[in-house]
């Protein structure tokens, strides 16, 4: 029988583990499976809870990092040492829900390379929090040639060929949904509904949501680039332009200048764009800055696969 690898990321996840696991259990009670839990330098009693449950079940096994590197870090760690023909990847928050799992073997089974979970809808979350992901997925798929799914998730069971392509992707700077969709692969997409967090909160807020999508579209597009140099080269149209008619008036009509508001707003208008532009092309010298240092996606300070 195939074997299953189940990539858990977690992160300050010490209340949720226990009915994960029992979820796992009672879902794959029928498969040959093994649960990996990457824990992301949690602040809590994570890791402690996960040695726990390995000492009690010879298919959970689990990586521990120095520190904290993220989500993306520990995504990647948990598809290296996956050594299944299978490999799923699931939060730890029963936020993806485990039963789809078999449909989405089912999927593998009936030929597909992958099969992954698509939210429907967002009931339960916040507002801002739903206005601002349906923001992003129209910004990016308007800006790059690569097509983002609105709702799909991290949540999905792939083939080794599959995984193995995702690894050939070693970047620093990663947006797992974004590499997902630039390997390619038949897909089935398995649609369900927002379900809330079995214990715990969220460690996802606004702001790291924002900078989450700025890395999503500077990983997976030059456009805003493009869009820097083309809106600087209409300005400096439109200030030559208003130069002349400024001109034109003095030497017809000995019009002075005037309107000391008009041109600091104008001022402070092409300061901000400056900067806009100036941050943009940083956050891009950042990402070549981060490649070219080379350093490993992640650190393990523990680990007991090599003991199973």
């Amino acid at each position: 029988m195939n074997l299953l690898s189940v990539v858990v990321p977690c992160y300050n996840e010490e209340e949720s583990l226990e009915f994960f696991l029992d979820e796992i259990q009672k879902t794959l009670a029928d498969y040959n499976y093994e649960v990996i839990f990457i824990n992301d330098g949690s602040e809590d009693s994570t890791l402690e809870k996960i040695r726990n449950l390995a000492n009690s079940n010879p298919n959970v096994k689990y990586i521990s990092f120095s520190r904290n590197f993220g989500k993306e870090s520990a995504i990647y760690a948990g598809l290296v040492n996956a050594t299944g023909n299978l490999i799923c990847l699931i939060d730890a928050d029963l936020q993806h829900p485990p039963y789809l799992i078999p449909e989405m073997i089912d999927a593998i089974s009936e030929g597909y390379d992958v099969a992954a979970a698509k939210r429907v809808s967002k009931k339960g979350e916040p507002f801002f929090k739903t206005l601002g992901s349906r923001f992003f997925y129209r910004l990016f798929n308007s800006i790059s040639s690569m097509k983002l799914i609105p709702g799909a998730t991290d949540y999905r069971v792939m083939t080794r060929q599959v995984t193995d392509a995702v690894l050939q992707l070693s970047e620093y700077n990663r947006f797992s949904k974004g590499i997902f969709q630039w390997i390619g692969f038949e897909t089935k997409w398995i649609e369900y509904e927002n379900i809330e967090r079995v214990a715990g909160e969220t460690t996802w807020s606004v702001w790291k949501l924002f900078m989450y999508s700025i890395e999503a579209i500077t990983s997976f597009t030059t456009l805003p680039l493009t869009i820097s140099i083309y809106l600087g080269f209409i300005i400096s149209v439109l200030a030559f332009i208003y130069l002349l008619i400024i001109i034109i008036k003095y030497l017809l009509y000995s019009d002075p200048v005037q309107g000391f508001a008009t041109t600091m707003c104008t001022i402070l208008l092409l300061g901000g764009i400056q900067l806009i532009s100036i941050g943009i092309l940083g956050k891009y010298l950042k990402n070549t800055y981060n490649e070219t240092k080379n350093r490993p996606i992640f650190i393990v300070k523990e680990t007991n696969i090599n003991d199973k």
